[in-house]
């Protein structure tokens, strides 16, 4: 077993024995600004079709915080992993020594340079025969829609966005993603960041009246516009920002049109971001009929409210590209992370 790195992290190693006298396990973690999960799943037996089932079994899950090196910086980035991974494993009742392959899914991970440092930090922890791979938390979302399968685009879309395609011989493109201050419009932050700039325009007298006003001030307990600037800049983190979403879509519902014209821009930007993977890669070929999924992840797309985002995003892709299939995920993508580490051990095999 290889050194501990943190403190007492793995102290609960000592004291416990493998689940069933050493069961074959996998870990796939979902990295992002706003939460960490990490799943746990035995060694699923291949089968003829080589197809995971479904829906995959999962032996524990563990939750923590955002582990985007880019928002927190790399030290808290890697406590973060290493406690969600150890307090995996510790409610499997099993340690490292059981782990066959590991699959990290990181937001943050946009350049080799990223990939490699942290996938050497990630061998250090495990034993030297354990599979581990490091990829952009994107990859996990599409997993997560087509059950291991990496082929189509994924869209992300809850604290940051990001767009992903995958080709069957392997090549990838990207767009957005490149956090705040480069532009993730469409994102949460995005929304959340024009509807603040948007009540300071209006108390200032630069631009039209709005419900955001009152409806904000109000969900942050403030009194005045003006508080604002002291209420962001104490804190001026992605997801805090974000979180004022849901107010944003409440006051576009009830007809406000400067959260609705805010709404309307994250979906021409989400739009476009997917567009621009499909074009790059062919995915939807020459015409944009052929057959194409379209994996959507992220608060922001949840189906959930009158002034659906996800669904205005589809018909503004579909527009252009009536072979997209859009795909809501039936596992999250702690567990597609899981699904490509279990792929990679059945291509070892």
């Amino acid at each position: 077993m290889k050194r501990d790195r943190n403190g007492g992290i793995w102290d609960f190693e000592h004291e416990m024995a493998a689940v069933g006298g050493g069961q074959d396990l996998i870990l796939g973690l979902d990295g992002g600004t706003t939460s960490t999960v990490c799943v746990c799943m035995p060694v699923i037996p291949f089968t003829e079709n080589h197809l995971a089932p479904d829906p995959p079994p999962v032996l524990a899950r563990a939750v923590a915080g955002c582990s985007n090196h880019n928002s927190v910086g790399e030290t808290a980035a890697r406590e973060t992993l290493e406690h969600v991974m150890a307090d995996a494993l510790s409610k499997a009742g099993s340690t490292r020594s059981a782990v066959r392959a590991v699959c990290l899914a990181v937001s943050g991970v946009n350049h080799p340079t990223d990939q490699q440092r942290i996938l050497d930090w990630l061998r250090a922890i495990f034993p030297n025969d354990v599979r581990c791979s490091v990829h952009n938390d994107a990859m996990a979302a599409m997993a997560s829609g087509t059950m291991g399968k990496l082929h189509g685009c994924v869209l992300i879309a809850g604290t940051g966005t990001i767009a992903y395609g995958y080709t069957e011989d392997g090549r990838e493109a990207r767009a957005s993603g490149a956090g705040p201050i480069l532009g993730d419009w469409g994102s949460g932050y995005g929304i959340a960041a024009m509807a603040l700039t948007s009540i300071i325009r209006a108390y200032d007298g630069r631009g039209p009246e709005t419900m955001l006003t009152s409806s904000i001030l109000q969900e942050l307990k403030l009194s005045s516009p003006d508080e604002l600037i002291g209420w962001t800049y104490a804190d001026p983190s992605w997801a805090r920002i974000a979180a004022l979403v849901p107010v944003v879509v409440s006051c576009a519902e009830a007809g406000d049109e400067v959260a609705n014209g805010i709404l309307l821009d994250a979906v021409q930007e989400l739009a476009s971001s997917v567009k621009a993977v499909v074009c790059r890669l062919g995915l939807c070929g020459k015409d944009g009929r052929d057959s194409c999924p379209l994996v959507m992840v992220g608060g922001v797309l949840e189906a959930d409210r009158k002034w659906d985002i996800g669904q205005e995003v589809i018909s503004c892709i579909s527009k252009e590209f009536p072979g997209m299939r859009p795909i809501r995920p039936k596992v999250e993508p702690a567990v597609g992370a899981a699904l490509l580490a279990w792929n990679f051990v059945k291509k070892q095999s």
